[in-house]
């Protein structure tokens, strides 16, 4: 099927904390929608049938509870009927942005995925009912190519948005197309969580994912191309990512991803959105990727000293490393119950410092959750206080097989190479207790090559 996703430069409002009113809100993202309608033609006149567009990318962000009033619409949570607000505009109140979208749709013959905020009154009789006696939440809504409001996604896992509520139950969201079956939708942080993101993938058996986000770049780790193509390859799924495009902010990184393949945007030069049209299978089988390649054999450790461990901090964590030195070697790294290996050959000899480090642990910096990590990273510098810095240039071409004694099965295979590009593994997958990634010469300079484990049981 032919996919688009929009990355979107979005209009801010210049005082997001001030109070305004609806109209003049509706105005602000009136510009914003101006620009969607324009992409939504596009789309769809290169063949697209579904078009995904980022969270935050029609109001803005940095409002208060009360600032971001005005921009809500109203939107039926659990709608029996099926509304279709571009035909049936006078169902509800307050429903101006939904309309335009469902219109879009409708004009387009095309199915359409946006976020917005929205409102919900509540009862004092609610225990969880906010004092104000609303709910506010950061909502993606799904429109048919009829224009019809198919489902409803109120994000979970808020990353300081005061402006938000979280919802009384996670919600499983998904719609049905003709063209590629079940879409699951959820939003920005939620990917780090076991609720709503992969119960919904494993309840529901979903193969297709959109993704409206508003993602800070966190590199080595958490660069939102690196960790949408990582997720689309751990859970064998297609994932349609959109991003805003605010550099200044570090926001940048959308895509298209199958398991083995991606079409992707990063671009922290120039301003401006960007569309990306792709066509990509459907994926029909449960068929576990990960699970059936069986590579050579995981040599055991050789007998060789390991270079001496230091710390340094990576993102926020205080890692243990060992630095590879020479142009080839086997390694091995340990913290808690985690050790990590690594077998390495380089190309060419480059004056650039890498370093092997494990971390296992809760992370406990923007968001607490438990990782488990064995990363092979390119240091800032020829110092070792240098590792884990933030690197974008790389000219090691490098030859691995890094693997580690993981205690989750949710392992995220990170390859990424120069200038934040990304690059495919030859083999990964599970032997002996052990998850396991191999390459041989990467596409370009590696920057990271990694196993990011999440194990929620001990979020």
């Amino acid at each position: 099927y032919v996919a688009a996703v929009y990355e979107h430069e979005s209009i801010l409002s210049p005082t997001p904390a001030a109070l305004v009113e609806r109209r003049s809100a509706l105005e602000l993202m009136g510009r914003n929608l101006d620009i969607y309608e324009q992409q939504v033609l596009a789309a769809a006149r290169q063949g697209a049938q579904i078009i995904v567009f980022p969270e935050d990318g029609i109001h803005g962000f940095n409002f208060t509870r009360s600032s971001i009033y005005p921009y809500l619409d109203f939107v039926p949570h659990s709608h029996s009927g099926k509304w279709n607000p571009c035909r049936e505009p006078y169902l509800y109140n307050d429903t101006e942005v939904v309309q335009r979208l469902s219109c879009m749709a409708l004009k387009n013959k095309i199915f359409l995925v946006a976020n917005l905020g929205t409102k919900q009154p509540c009862e004092h009789s609610d225990p969880q009912c906010p004092s104000d006696g609303r709910y506010q939440f950061n909502t993606n809504v799904a429109f048919a190519a009829d224009g019809a409001l198919l489902a409803t996604y109120r994000k979970h896992n808020l990353y300081f948005e005061y402006a938000f509520d979280t919802p009384p139950e996670p919600d499983y969201a998904f719609f049905d197309t003709p063209f590629a079956g079940k879409f699951g939708m959820f939003t920005c942080f939620d990917i780090l969580f076991f609720e709503p993101a992969v119960n919904l993938i494993r309840q529901y058996n979903l193969k297709q994912i959109v993704y409206p986000t508003a993602w800070m770049n966190q590199l080595p780790l958490l660069s939102a191309v690196e960790f949408q193509q990582a997720f689309a390859t751990a859970f064998n799924v297609n994932v349609l990512a959109a991003n805003i495009h605010h550099p200044t902010l570090g926001m940048t990184g959308s895509g298209i991803y199958t398991p083995v393949k991606s079409f992707i945007y990063h671009n922290m030069e120039s301003y401006g959105g960007k569309l990306i049209v792709a066509e990509i299978p459907v994926i029909t089988a449960d068929y576990k990727t990960n699970l059936e390649k069986t590579p050579g054999r995981l040599s055991e450790k050789g007998k060789e000293q390991s270079p001496p461990s230091f710390y340094a901090e990576m993102m926020y964590d205080n890692f243990t490393f060992v630095p590879l030195w020479g142009e080839k070697g086997e390694l091995e790294v340990c913290a808690n119950t985690l050790c990590c290996y690594l077998n390495y050959r380089r190309a060419v000899l480059t004056d650039e410092l890498y370093a092997l480090g494990v971390f296992d642990g809760l992370h406990t910096v923007h968001g607490t959750y438990y990782v488990q990590a064995c990363a092979l990273v390119k240091c800032g510098g020829l110092s070792f206080s240098t590792c884990g810095q933030e690197v974008t240039d790389a000219t090691a071409l490098i030859d691995f097989q890094l693997w580690g004694n993981m205690s989750t099965p949710y392992i995220f295979p990170l390859l990424l190479t120069s200038g934040i590009t990304l690059d495919f593994a030859d083999h990964m997958g599970w032997k002996n207790n052990h998850y396991f990634l191999s390459k041989n010469r990467t596409s370009a300079g590696l920057l990271t090559a990694a196993l990011y484990g999440r194990w929620y049981e001990k979020d």
